[in-house]
């Protein structure tokens, strides 16, 4: 690859062998049309004896999908009580009303209906349904959890991975922190129910954040100086190039199944941890947006389209092997006459047009309508993460200030 010799000093300085690994997804992926109406027998083979139902908006009521997931459990002779209104980043607040609940009506299964948000409430209900102080404490680090409910899901917005993955992501919203957790051997779902045409009624936009998340999360272990990792880098491109496309596919037709089905399946994919064997990983991304998204209540996907070009510009000349090969494998930058720097500096801008595709801004200033308080963001950051982020580039502080304001200029 064309290289100057002194980035690929600097690459011999990050680079590290591929890593041993454990991976072990249990969960069991039912996924095709009309599957919501398996529910109740996904419930019943796993010994549930009644079910807490958590779900988001009322789109799930109005849908009529809340119906066949009641008569499809009803059938079972299983009973269960229902804890909806879930909002977007959900809070700490209403995962501590939805433990209440689950322990006054002694539930032993948490179903989780819809995407990221209702799934994540979800599994911090699970870990704090069986723990006598408070579920934060697993969120800020007090306390490692030792069991947790079981949890399933019926997905209705493919985003956030949840439905594959042992990961958490919720806001206090008393302290401003947003923070994730992640434990697999607790919090991966037993069962994920996944019919594409339920996504088929979904607000472009939320089709749109969806997108940019999952295809974040594979970015999020693709960006990593292990080397000897040729066929999880080069399948994680070919997820990421499928998704641009079907993408694009569905702008123009939001109705068409087989592209459902492969962005469905991709943000599975990109969250269950198969991008990620044997990688160190990076999250410097998302660690930046959760400070966005906490103080301003964007959306996690359009808090991502502006922080993710930040990042890869301020790393493009700390580190540029991996991103000089995304934007030639992903992107589709032709090399030819150009040197590295020059190759990536088009793949970012190609990045930034798929965003604008989508119909997102890439610009932190129009994202939150205003100037964004930097301090404040990095002192919440600082508090959540300690004073380095990430390992692609280890950022310090004031680099996580920096990127906060090149985003400014996206």
């Amino acid at each position: 690859m064309p290289r100057s010799a002194g980035a690929s000093v600097m690459l011999l300085n990050y680079l590290k062998i591929m890593e041993n690994f454990t991976f072990c997804t249990p969960t069991e992926f039912i996924f095709g049309r009309d599957t919501q109406r398996h529910v109740g027998l996904a419930l019943s083979s796993r010994g549930a004896s009644k079910v807490m139902i958590v779900y988001g908006s009322e789109r799930v009521r109005e849908s009529g999908l809340l119906k066949e997931i009641e008569d499809s459990i009803s059938a079972t002779g299983i009973p269960f009580v229902e804890f909806g209104g879930i909002q977007p980043n959900p809070t700490a607040e209403s995962v501590r009303r939805g433990i209440e609940l689950a322990l006054k009506e002694n539930v032993n299964f948490i179903l989780a209906v819809g995407g990221g948000s209702p799934i994540d409430a979800a599994k911090g209900i699970a870990l704090g349904a069986v723990y006598p102080g408070d579920f934060w404490d697993f969120y800020c680090g007090k306390e490692t959890p030792r069991f947790a409910l079981p949890v399933g899901v019926v997905l209705t917005i493919p985003a956030a991975g949840s439905e594959g993955s042992g990961n958490s992501v919720i806001t206090n919203e008393e302290t401003h922190q947003k923070i994730s957790v992640r434990y697999p051997g607790l919090l991966r779902p037993r069962f994920a129910i996944m019919n594409p045409e339920l996504t088929m009624s979904l607000p472009w936009n939320q089709t749109a954040y969806g997108i940019v998340d999952m295809m974040a999360h594979i970015y999020e272990r693709y960006f990593s100086n292990t080397s000897g990792t040729q066929l999880v880098d080069s399948y994680s491109e070919a997820i990421l190039r499928d998704v641009m496309d079907q993408a694009l596919s569905l702008r123009m037709d939001p109705d068409n199944y087989d592209a459902r089905a492969d962005v469905m399946w991709a943000g599975t994919l990109a969250h269950n941890g198969l991008c990620g064997v044997g990688k160190a990983e990076d999250w410097s991304s998302h660690r930046l947006e959760h400070e966005v998204s906490a103080f301003y209540g964007v959306a996690h996907g359009a808090g991502l389209a502006v922080i993710i070009p930040a990042w890869m510009q301020f790393c493009a000349s700390r580190n540029p092997d991996k991103l000089w090969r995304f934007a030639i494998n992903v992107m589709s930058v032709n090399p030819a006459g150009k040197d590295t720097d020059e190759i990536i500096q088009e793949g970012i801008i190609t990045l930034k047009e798929f965003y604008h595709d989508l119909g997102l801004t890439t610009n932190l200033r129009t994202l939150i309508g205003g100037e964004p308080d930097i301090e404040k963001m990095v002192r919440s950051l600082e508090r959540n993460m300690g004073k380095t982020l990430g390992a692609y580039v280890p950022l310090s502080m004031d680099d996580c200030a920096e990127i906060y304001r090149m985003a400014c200029e996206g």
